[in-house]
This record gives C-alpha cells, sequence and structure tokens, in this order.
C-alpha cells in the first residue's frame, strides 16, 4: 500500500513498482490508509511523513496498535533525528525522496524476505499457513478437512499450473489409492463453497481448466 497526499507521488510510486510485480493500492492521505489497513491485507507499506492532518509519523505509531505489517517510510527529510524518530516508532526502513528506484525496490525485497514467514502462501488476502494447517481470509480461518487443506496448498504454491485429476489424487492420496477423478470434483466444489463463504473471490482464482483439470490464478496475472 502506498501512502501519500499527493496523488502525482502515488501515481509516480505505483508506476515505478508495477513492471516488479507489485501490486498497489494509493491511499490519498492517513484516514483512507487506516481504513484499507483494517480491511484489507497487504505485505508492506511506503508511508510519507509530511501529511497534514496526520503525519506519517503518527499514522506509523497508529498502525503499529494494531498490525505488525513492514513499513518503509518515504521523504524529502534527511536528519538524523527524523530517521531514528521513524525507527523509534515502528518503521522498519526509511528512504528519503528523490530516491533510487532500484535502491527503492532493493530495500522492499530485502525487508520482505526478512519478514514473509516461509511456510505461508498469500493470495490477494488469502493466507495458506502450512506449519498452522490453516486456511484464512480477513483473519476469519475458513475450516477445511486435511484433503481439502493439501489440495488449495498444492494450487496456491503453483500458481498457473494444470493439475489434472490423476495428479491431484497422486498428490493428495498416493499413488496406489483407487480414489477416483469424481472425488477430485466433489473436493472442488466443497472448496469453493467454503471459501466462497468467507467473502473472498474464489472463483476469479480457483479455476477449472474444463478436459484437464484445476489450477490457480493469482490477481492480475
Amino acid at each position: 500500500m502506498l501512502v501519500d497526499d499527493e496523488k502525482r507521488m502515488l501515481d509516480l510510486v505505483a508506476l515505478y513498482l508495477k513492471p516488479h510485480q507489485y501490486h498497489c493500492k494509493k491511499a490519498l492521505g492517513p484516514r483512507e490508509a487506516l481504513a484499507y489497513l483494517k480491511t484489507e491485507a497487504f505485505d508492506i507499506v511506503l508511508l510519507d511523513i509530511m501529511m497534514p492532518e496526520m503525519n506519517g509519523w503518527e499514522l506509523c505509531s497508529e498502525i503499529r496498535k494494531f498490525s505488525d505489517i513492514p513499513i518503509i517510510m518515504l521523504t524529502a527529510r534527511e536528519q538524523q533525528e527524523d530517521i531514528i524518530k521513524g525507527l523509534n516508532l515502528g518503521a522498519d526502513d526509511y528512504i528519503t525522496k528523490p530516491f533510487n528506484e532500484e535502491e527503492l525496490l532493493a530495500r522492499m525485497g530485502a525487508l520482505l524476505r526478512r519478514t514473509t514467514p516461509k511456510n505461508i502462501t498469500e493470495a490477494n488476502g488469502l493466507l495458506w499457513d502450512e506449519d498452522r494447517f490453516e486456511l484464512t481470509y480477513r483473519k476469519n480461518v475458513i475450516k477445511l478437512t486435511p484433503k481439502e487443506f493439501m489440495m488449495v496448498g498444492h494450487l496456491m504454491n503453483n500458481p498457473h499450473k494444470v493439475f489434472t485429476r490423476e495428479q491431484l489424487i497422486q498428490l493428495i492420496w498416493g499413488f496406489d489409492s483407487e480414489t477416483e477423478g469424481r472425488t477430485i470434483d466433489s473436493h472442488v466444489r466443497n472448496v469453493r463453497e467454503k471459501i466462497r463463504q468467507s467473502g473472498f473471490p474464489v472463483d476469479d482464482h480457483f479455476i477449472t481448466v474444463w478436459g484437464v483439470g484445476y489450477k490457480w490464478i493469482n490477481e492480475g496475472e
């Protein structure tokens, strides 16, 4: 999520990031940013400091009351005390404007590598957590059977790859299973319905490839 009170700057940063597979949500000011953060899932926040009503330091402090999302502060200020203040309030990194595009990308990548759990897969706010054996959307757990959970995991961890029914049977039930393709179709229907009830747009992601099998696609791809 990008937060700035200048639309031109939001558009510019989004333009930098789009070719590098970042999907950007633009928040025009702190109030809009807080509203988005309380209803949607994001991987990282790029936050401007100098804003009216509520500055970036105050917004960072508010965010830290309910979220540990990685925050990089973007600002024209270079004074050492400003950097220290931002870090003390919970920011994870700091970059001054005008910034180098490659430096920004490198800092974002480094921060995401440090903060992203290795066994969690995310797609548009839907989180598949292998360690907890949980699928969640907007912090609400979607109750799946073990086989359903494994199916979703295989698909989400291999976006765009088409799995035939036979492949899914081998991956989930094992090579010597007598499970039939109809069982896979039944599991797919159940999974879609359970995820759909959570409010997640599952039909935009969990795709049937007619005559072949199933695949998962991520938003914007």
